[in-house]
This record gives C-alpha cells, structure tokens and sequence, in this order.
C-alpha cells in the first residue's frame, strides 16, 4: 500500500468477514535484508505457490505491463512543543506551508498556539502555527518558514503506527522506492518496495513493459473504516496523476492482449478510478474517493502484485474484491500457517481475478479531475 491502522473501536459487523487472527511476531516490524527478498504467494494461475519476489520475470509474459506508483514519500512526522515544555507530535499531510496534520495530543491547543518544532538533537528549527480541529480529528496548521524547510531540518519517516517502533536512519531509504519521483505521500505505495534496478531489469529483458503513475498516499490509509464509510461507499480523498504515456501504455497492452499488472493497490486505485467502462484510461490528474470491495468489477487490472494486508482493512477489501473474498480468505489463512511476513516491510502476493466476486455492492466512486 501503503501503512494502515488499527484502533480500539467497536467492530462494525459487515467488516468481520474481512478479520483474521494474526501471532504478533509475524509483523514485519523491519525490512528484509535484502530489498526483493521477500516471499511471494503465487495466485496467479488456477492454484497457490509459494514463491520469491525474485521470480517475478518467470510468473509475467512479453507484452505484459506492469505499472508503478512512483510517489515519494514525505518526511512528514515532526516533533514539536509546547512552549510550557509539553510534547507535541505532527504528521503533515501535504507539502503546503498552511494545510492538513494529524496532531496529537492536539485537544488541548488553543487556536493561534504556537508550537516549537525540534530536530534529533532538540533544537528549535521552526515553528508551527495550531489553527484549529476539524470534526475529522484532523488539525490545521501553518508552518514557518516553509513545510518543505521543517521536513527537512526535523522531518521523520511517517513509519505505520503498527510497526510499533520510532523510525531508524535505514527506513528513510527502505520506505521508500527506488524509482520514487513527484513528493506528497504520507505512507509508501508498499508493494513497490520489493521492486530493485535488478529486477526491473530482469522483467525489461522478459519483455514486460514499465509505465509510472503517480497517487500520492493519503492519512486515510492509516484510519480505520467507519460505519459512514461502508455506508457511503466512498474512502478518503487521494489525489492521482496519469501521464499521456501511461494511459497509452494501457491501452496499447490491452489491444495487443497483454496484461496489466498493477504494482500495488495505490496503483490499481489510480487505474480504476480513471478508467471508462470499456477499460481505456484517462491521463491528466484527478482526485479519488472510489471504494473498491467484493461487487466491483476491475476494468484495467489484470494481475495485482500486493502485500499482505491489516485485517479489517480497505486494502483487504480490495484485494477481496480482485481475487474473490472466499479464495483470499483460504490465501491468508495458508500466509499465517507457512509465517509468512505481514504489512508494510512484508511479503507479497500475485494474485489474478478471481470467478467468485462475492454479493454486488456497486461500483460506488466519486473522481474529479
């Protein structure tokens, strides 16, 4: 995916057919040694493998394509305090200079609060500005002298809550892809992670293509689902762009009849979420809300290469909804029993659509672009 949450809310019922038990040790709390040495659970014929990532070129055809979320990832997690001394911690959610945080604990500000932002030695290296809570839970802030100067005099890799652990000087390269570009993520596109110069390599020489999108990871990827969000049908906002090369990739793949192989759920949203009916998609930017669960009908995505995902979770939802919920379900249940490693520095599945789609929801979106 990206990273995701977990809470201590009350479950809603119609998320407990997407709840697993998961042993504590078998979240990858850290990278693997090597960036492609992940497992890989092969779904992508009529039975279950199990695999390595370095076998991706072996399990793709020529003429495949395989399409990529270039996103980069901001340091976004800065400390900051009060200036009686208290501790604050803010996670920008964009890279404007006044815009969207996370801020904890953030009820006890006063509007106009200014904040002491701090670096690893405890030096003051800027300011922000609290100007309010929305009913979201999500504060307003401005920063001086810029958002881009605070993260980058004091910024933090915003590492997944469920990893537990404070961000090490290893995860600003491991959470992030190589081939990361356009800044603006607050969680890594994490099925990319497993992709190295080698690999990419390997699947060039295969004859498997490489087109680049670009969705940049919202705060959405770390709440949990809420009753208006199955309600609705509709997910937090993320904002999208599809070069003119990309969508032409698309379809030329398509009308050759060759496979598109999204690298990820971030991918796979950007693609659905700007194609027509008919599969073509659409290049220029966008932004999407669309909610992809078991009753939707995949218009662009061939193969979808992703990790293994929090119970309960939109991205387990979609992975239902791609594969079909009864057989991933079975998939999950094998990943836990062979240890498989879970989340955002794990392992990884191919998975082809699955026959059973599960009981029609719709296919609810809302996109402007």
């Amino acid at each position: 995916m990206g990273g995701e949450g977990t809470g201590g809310e009350a479950v809603d019922q119609r998320l407990i057919a997407y709840d697993y038990d998961l042993p504590d040790d078998l979240i990858a709390r850290h990278p693997p040694t090597e960036r492609d040495g992940g497992r890989l659970m092969d779904l992508s014929g009529p039975g279950l493998a199990h695999r390595a990532v370095r076998d991706l070129p072996a399990l793709l055809a020529a003429g495949d394509l395989l399409v990529i979320n270039d996103t980069r990832v901001l340091s976004a997690r800065l400390r900051a305090r009060r200036r009686s001394g208290a501790a604050v911690e803010a996670l920008l959610l964009s890279d404007g200079d006044m815009g969207p945080a996370l801020v904890r604990p953030a009820r006890r500000l006063k509007v106009g609060e200014v904040l002491d932002v701090i670096d690893a030695k405890g030096q003051i290296v800027g300011q922000l500005r609290w100007m309010g809570m929305g009913e979201d839970g999500t504060s307003t802030v401005a920063c001086a002298p810029s958002a881009a100067a605070l993260m980058a005099a004091a910024g933090e890799v915003p590492l997944p809550p469920y990893l537990g652990r404070p961000a090490e000087e290893a995860d600003a390269l491991r959470y992030q892809t190589v081939y990361a570009g356009p800044p603006g993520a607050v969680a890594a596109p994490t099925a990319g992670l497993h992709l190295t110069p080698a690999l990419l390599g390997a699947l060039s020489d295969r004859g498997v293509g490489l087109a680049r999108l670009t969705l940049h990871v919202g705060a959405g990827t770390f709440r949990n689902l809420r009753p208006q969000d199955l309600d609705a049908g509709l997910l937090h906002e993320e904002r999208f762009h599809i070069s003119a090369e990309c969508a032409a990739q698309v379809a030329a793949t398509r009308a050759a009849g060759g496979r598109v192989v999204a690298v990820g759920t971030t991918s796979a949203r950007a693609l659905e979420s700007a194609a027509s009916a008919g599969g073509l998609v659409r290049a220029g930017p966008g932004a999407t809300r669309i909610f992809i669960r078991p009753g939707y009908r995949f218009r662009v995505v061939d193969l979808l290469l992703t990790n293994l995902h929090l119970p309960q979770s939109s991205l387990l939802m979609m992975v239902s909804a791609f594969a079909g919920p009864a057989r991933v379900r079975a998939a999950y249940a094998e990943a836990v029993a062979q240890r498989y490693r879970f989340f955002s520095y794990g392992d990884a599945m191919l998975l082809r659509p699955g026959a059973e789609v599960g009981p029609a929801e719709g296919d609810s979106a809302e996109v402007v672009g």
